[in-house]
């Protein structure tokens, strides 16, 4: 594998997920900074949205769905980056709907909190995320992605 070889291969998709603007711009930066094409929502609804998996008719969440994209476009994503504690939707409801879907359980589940609470951080990793970063992210952090953006691509 070429070491430095950013402009050979394909930038990898990573769908951030956090209700503080700050927060956001942050996580934005530092994954660009890396070379990831990143989209950058405020809420665990927009992202379920973005993932195809909000049922558009009556707003419920569909995770049974065979496909992710009948009622909408394609949406390549390698991988979902959220915060934890959001209005609505947490983090940890976006990773258990997620990892319930068919077309969608293998995109690897990053969760980020600004709370170090060992039973939320083993609780989300026993749900299938795959790193639980504290707030805030680093770019020793971020630098930890590329191994669960390879392994989901494959």
């Amino acid at each position: 594998m070429a070491k430095g070889g950013v402009s050979l291969e394909t930038k990898f998709h990573v769908l951030a997920v956090d209700d503080s603007i700050v927060d956001r711009k942050l996580i934005e930066r530092l994954l660009k900074t890396s070379s990831y094409q990143v989209t950058v929502v405020e809420s665990g609804v927009k992202a379920l949205e973005f993932l195809g998996l909000l049922d558009d008719k009556n707003g419920s969440i569909d995770s049974t769905s065979h496909s992710a994209t009948q009622n909408h476009h394609q949406v390549q994503v390698n991988l979902v980056i959220t915060d934890y504690s959001m209005p609505g939707i947490t983090g940890y409801d976006l990773l258990r709907k997620i990892k319930e879907s068919t077309s969608l359980k293998n995109i690897p589940v990053v969760i980020m909190s600004s709370e170090d609470l060992p039973s939320r951080i083993n609780s989300c990793l026993e749900k299938g995320a795959e790193e639980f970063f504290l707030k805030p992210v680093q770019q020793s952090d971020v630098n930890k992605l590329r191994p669960h953006l390879l392994r989901g691509k494959a």
